[in-house]
């Protein structure tokens, strides 16, 4: 069974350098201003649940948990491991999770994500902490993307998604299929419900509903940074579908509001809650407030009552009957748990004998071999790093060095397709501080490094300072209070349809039955 890796052990805390709640009953955007693209989310009781796509970072598939929708925390994953393991357990950039939708239907939650290369999956669970069920195979292909179902009045089950131009050779139309009862397979072939070659490029992210005796099917049009909500309605579910934008980035600093999810409070007030791409700090997650004029949705704020809205940047906090504490993503982790923060991932399938928690307080990091064709921490599995939690942070790190053989790295790395580290390198005649920079990692490119001082002491306090435009400092210290600057500033770039991340490399070049390893005491974000 494949588990949500909650940790309980983990106080929350509020985060040092973005918090949403004004605390004064409005709210800001994002109101989640880290990586967490292609919401969907779903109201329960008085709990809003969230996930988003992971792509290929394990654990994939975060789950988020709201009381408010404007406070939010990560409670765990319901994808521990990525199929298929062959594929995944080596680094593939861009490609596993992408958007997933989330539904609760007969008291059980069913997540269903596309993995664009082989087909639409399906997990369920009783409760959202797991176990989840493993990944059933709703429908195999290539270029099947962005699926959500739509348990319909009549008993059928209905499933609506899109195309990957670069898997399907088509892209720009939405398809709706029935699925059988158990909504584990299709049954039919699929009817193209909507073509947006002429007006509407790119249409993707479809999400299903209905209401008042119509389908309803949102979906972002345009492109991720230019495009605007487009929403499609029709008394039969296969069409003939009406299309009217909702929301597009009118006189706002949001740019292309993206694919998201409508979500209604307990009080009747309905909300929508889409990402925005801002590069190298990835797709963040916003808030906006949604009406509904003659049947149609209006979502954000509709100034000139044209029935498309913009995006807002500051609000009233949604009506959900009660007041509740501020929450945030965890982000600093002090390793006291013997369970690994929920914040973190790798780019891979981890082995388990990569990171190992301990009970005093530390987590120990023992090296991986390099392959052959891991040319730069690019292509590493075993780099375990957490999405960049704001536009402006620090991130400082303490660890003990403990290595065994020559050649032997730790890194503190921010990692996107340009990439910048500090580290430490053991050579023949003791441990030496490097800065190393590469620029276009996913072209093959390989690191340039700037060689540094010898370093006396085990014990190493590593930083980066990430500023506006995503620019990157680096520094490191033998005593945690005299911090030396190494290499240039540097502008870190997004992944493969990923922000970019900041963590730890610990990689090898020769092959042992004993690895080095590393003592990291603690790893906290500030301003």
């Amino acid at each position: 069974m494949v588990a949500a890796s909650v940790n309980f052990l983990h106080a929350q805390t509020v985060s040092k350098v973005w918090v949403a709640d004004n605390g004064n009953g409005t709210y800001k955007n994002p109101v989640i201003n880290a990586d967490y693209s292609d919401p969907d989310a779903i109201r329960v009781g008085d709990d809003y649940y969230m996930i988003a796509s992971s792509f290929t970072h394990i654990p994939g598939l975060p789950i988020l948990q709201s009381k408010d929708l404007v406070n939010w925390k990560l409670i765990g994953h319901a994808l521990i491991k990525q199929p298929p393991y062959n594929v995944y357990d080596k680094v593939q950039h861009g490609a596993g999770v992408w958007a997933p939708s989330i539904r609760y239907h007969n008291n059980e939650f069913y997540i269903y994500y596309p993995d664009p290369d082989f087909g639409i999956y399906l997990i369920k669970s009783k409760t959202i902490m797991g176990p989840w069920s493993e990944p059933v195979l709703v429908e195999e292909g290539k270029g099947l993307i962005d699926p959500c179902p739509l348990w319909d009045d009549n008993g059928k089950v209905y499933l609506v998604h899109a195309y990957a131009g670069s898997r399907a050779g088509i892209k720009s139309i939405v398809v709706v299929k029935e699925m059988n009862k158990e909504g584990t397979k299709t049954i039919s072939d699929p009817v193209m419900v909507f073509d947006g070659h002429a007006a509407d490029p790119t249409l993707e992210g479809p999400k299903f509903y209905k209401r008042n005796g119509y389908y309803y099917i949102f979906a972002p049009a345009g492109g991720v940074s230019t495009g605007w909500q487009l929403v499609l309605r029709s008394k039969n579910i296969y069409g003939p579908y009406e299309r009217k934008v909702v929301m597009d980035q009118g006189a706002s600093t949001v740019n292309g509001p993206h694919q998201g999810a409508w979500v209604t409070t307990q009080t009747g007030e309905d909300w929508f809650l889409h990402f925005q791409d801002k590069e190298a700090y990835g797709r963040v997650v916003h808030l906006q407030p949604m009406k509904w004029v003659n049947d149609w949705p209006v979502i954000g704020v509709d100034k000139d009552a044209d029935g498309k809205g913009e995006p807002v940047l500051t609000y009233k906090k949604p009506n959900v009957g009660k007041t509740y504490p501020i929450v945030t993503p965890d982000e600093s982790d002090e390793f006291n748990s013997t369970t690994l923060g929920l914040q973190w991932q790798w780019q891979a399938n981890p082995q388990q004998y990569w990171p190992m928690p301990t009970p005093y307080g530390q987590l120990k990091l023992f090296s991986v071999l390099k392959g052959d064709a891991e040319v730069s921490p690019w292509f590493y599995p075993n780099i375990l790093a957490q999405k960049f939690p704001a536009d402006e942070f620090t991130a400082t790190t303490k660890f003990a060095f403990n290595p065994k053989w020559e050649g032997e790295r730790l890194g503190l790395i921010v990692i996107g397709v340009d990439f910048a580290s500090v580290s430490i390198t053991k050579k023949a005649d003791g441990n030496y501080i490097s800065f190393a920079s590469c620029k276009d990692a996913d072209k093959g490119k390989t690191e340039t490094v700037q060689d540094g001082e010898k370093l006396n002491s085990k014990e190493i306090y590593f930083r980066v300072q990430v500023k506006k435009d995503a620019v990157c400092s680096f520094s490191y210290s033998e005593d945690g209070v005299n911090f030396k600057t190494i290499g240039e500033p540097f502008k870190v770039k997004p992944g493969r349809w990923v922000g970019a991340k900041v963590g730890f490399f610990f990689s090898r070049i020769n092959k042992t039955n004993d690895a080095g390893f590393t003592d990291v005491d603690w790893f906290r974000i500030d301003k």
